[in-house]
């Protein structure tokens, strides 16, 4: 993976790759940055949905590289086109989701309420640019933060984790830890964005050894209701950490030491609650649902990848706890 900081290094990063003819994949926001392209679908649905998906797939034609502009959304629209076409990726991410370094990726079916996914994206380089996170509402700083966060966190013991997973989960959990709150005191101060930034690139790097069920419960409530993948992160990963404690009690201690403030799982609580909601009501999320939606996550990958066992009634009952 090549890796660069600094848009001005994207052509380079173009050229280093022989990428001649890049369909720009992105949001309405981003239509008109300035970029070493020339076709653009700015199109992105949130959550990655499968009628955009299959809008972007239409338009790549004779493209011979895939460049992602933008969020979590964007970038696994980018990542289901390249499953699908074999086409090479060059992301260049704007929030904090990480979402640029793993194969992986989520689409959402509308119709039917339910968040799919797959794998294969072919994903090459990376630039980042910290001036075009500068504009990031706090909701979304927050939600995205705790997004990266909770790859940090589950992936110290997630049953793939290893040393390298490990020592960029940590290097990122301190850097995340450090910089949102400076950085949703002063939204517009370049340093500030460049460090959570480092955070993030260091929690993508983490996510490639997998995740743990605070992320099945992310994603099941995302696919359900369409509700911020972020957002939802940071209300179910403190649940998720008490759920693993008598199975990973090492590994959390190890997070809070990186974290440097106080007992790991408060600090996690006090980082999530900066600028998001903590409680599913919050997001009006039916009590009624929670046995279904226990269900729904039970079923994904990364609770079957915790440490602890996960089975439908024991998530139900942290769902019950954020309710």
């Amino acid at each position: 993976m090549i890796v660069r900081w600094g848009l001005e290094s994207l052509q380079g990063v173009l050229d280093e790759l022989s990428l001649k003819r890049p369909l720009m994949i992105t949001t309405a926001r981003w239509r008109e940055l300035e970029l070493p392209v020339q076709r653009r679908f700015d199109r992105v649905k949130p959550h990655a949905e499968v009628s955009g998906v299959r809008d972007a797939l239409a338009l790549v034609g004779d493209a011979d590289a895939l460049l992602a502009v933008g969020g979590g959304s964007a970038l696994d629209t980018a990542k289901a086109v390249s499953s699908e076409s074999g086409l090479p990726i060059v992301s260049v991410p704007t929030t904090y989701s990480g979402a640029e370094w793993s194969p992986s990726f989520g689409v959402r079916d509308a119709a039917r309420g339910v968040k799919g996914g797959g794998t294969g994206a072919r994903l090459e380089g990376i630039v980042y640019e910290p001036q075009l996170t500068l504009g990031l509402p706090p909701f979304e700083t927050a939600g995205t933060a705790l997004n990266a966060l909770a790859h940090c966190a589950e992936a110290l013991y997630t049953r793939g984790h290893n040393p390298d997973g490990d020592e960029h989960a940590l290097d990122g959990a301190r850097l995340i830890s450090t910089w949102l709150p400076e950085v949703l005191e002063r939204g517009d101060d370049p340093e500030a964005r460049r460090g959570l930034l480092e955070g993030a690139m260091h929690a993508g790097a983490a996510l490639r050894v997998g995740m743990g069920v605070g992320h099945a419960m992310a994603q099941a409530l995302g696919g359900r209701y369409g509700l911020p993948h972020g957002a939802m992160n940071a209300v179910c990963l403190p649940e998720a950490l008490r759920f693993n404690r008598e199975v990973a009690a090492e590994e959390i201690e190890r997070l809070g030491g990186a974290m440097n403030a106080g007992p790991p799982i408060e600090r996690v609580s006090e980082l999530a609650a900066l600028a998001c909601p903590t409680r599913l009501r919050d997001f009006e999320v039916p009590r009624q649902d929670l046995e279904s939606i226990a269900e729904a996550a039970a079923a994904r990958a990364p609770a079957k990848a915790n440490p602890r066992p996960a089975p439908p009634e024991e998530i139900e009952k942290l769902l019950e706890a954020v309710w």
